[in-house]
């Protein structure tokens, strides 16, 4: 499409187009749009989408970015929950064959289904607001339908994703993120971006899912890491005793495991509490 790629939306067309609608950003569902067009081709070359490749985009708005990704050539399936901007998004994208709109929340579609009988192994491309960020995340990876994600999400969220021991905001997201995929920042984004501006400051987060080789399955150790950081300012010995479970018997799982008997959840990295699984 990128000889005859419609052009990217301006600031002035945002909000014609929300007028137009009837519609306003929702406070709620925490609606920002993306009105910079340098910006919004950083984010695609930053995302490594090409002609040819599929992409799922979580969140698609009034189209800033869908609009992007065509201009490169990509196919895009659209998951938009909100019904008015699903219709000023079909008004946006027109006819365009490259672009399936589905109206939509992300949190209950079949995301393997959104790209059945397509050959091409998917990317995700989201701009996800923080207060659903985490659980859209987990449930993309958990999928395992996406060779690539690329992520766009308050700062202080994606730092928490890609964190490791040590850092001020590791915690038991970051393990289980690590579980699933190698995370890293790739850059900021500034708030001058968005319409409305926002409050805080936005990264993108690409994520690129692994195999598995634990002997244990991966939901057993979301469930001790859940158990270890809800009171992590506790030690183990004390945080993962269960009625049938005392601490003495944790101390001696986290000694058999190389671990301080006084060891606390955040100086665990996944290594460490996949070992503690298979001993406990």
């Amino acid at each position: 499409m990128a000889g005859g790629a419609r052009p990217l939306l301006t600031p002035t067309e945002v909000r014609r187009l929300l007028s137009e609608h009837g519609l306003a950003p929702s406070k709620r569902r925490g609606q920002n749009f993306v009105v910079d067009a340098n910006v919004v081709r950083k984010l695609v070359r930053d995302a490594q989408v090409t002609e040819g490749d599929l992409v799922v985009e979580v969140g698609p708005g009034l189209g800033s970015l869908t609009l992007a990704l065509r201009a490169v050539g990509a196919d895009v399936v659209a998951v938009e929950v909100d019904a008015g901007l699903v219709r000023a998004l079909g008004q946006v994208m027109g006819d365009d064959p490259g672009v399936r709109v589905v109206h939509g929340d992300i949190l209950q579609v079949d995301l393997s289904g959104l790209v059945a009988g397509d050959a091409r192994p998917p990317v995700l491309v989201a701009n996800l607001p923080y207060n659903i960020a985490t659980p859209v995340l987990m449930r993309a990876l958990e999928a395992g339908a996406f060779r690539r994600l690329f992520v766009m999400v308050q700062r202080e969220v994606g730092e928490r994703w890609v964190a490791a021991v040590g850092d001020t905001l590791y915690g038991g997201v970051s393990v289980k993120v690590a579980a699933f995929a190698a995370g890293r920042l790739v850059g900021a984004v500034p708030r001058t971006a968005f319409f409305p501006v926002p409050n805080v400051d936005s990264v993108t987060v690409m994520l690129e899912p692994r195999p598995w080789h634990g002997s244990v399955d991966r939901s057993e150790v979301a469930a001790l890491v859940d158990a270890g950081f809800a009171q992590r300012r506790k030690r183990l010995r004390n945080a993962l005793a269960t009625p049938g479970r005392p601490p003495a018997a944790v101390e001696e799982a986290l000694s058999k495991t190389g671990l301080s008997p006084g060891a606390r959840a955040e100086e665990l990295d996944l290594a460490a509490w996949v070992a503690l699984v298979e001993v406990l």
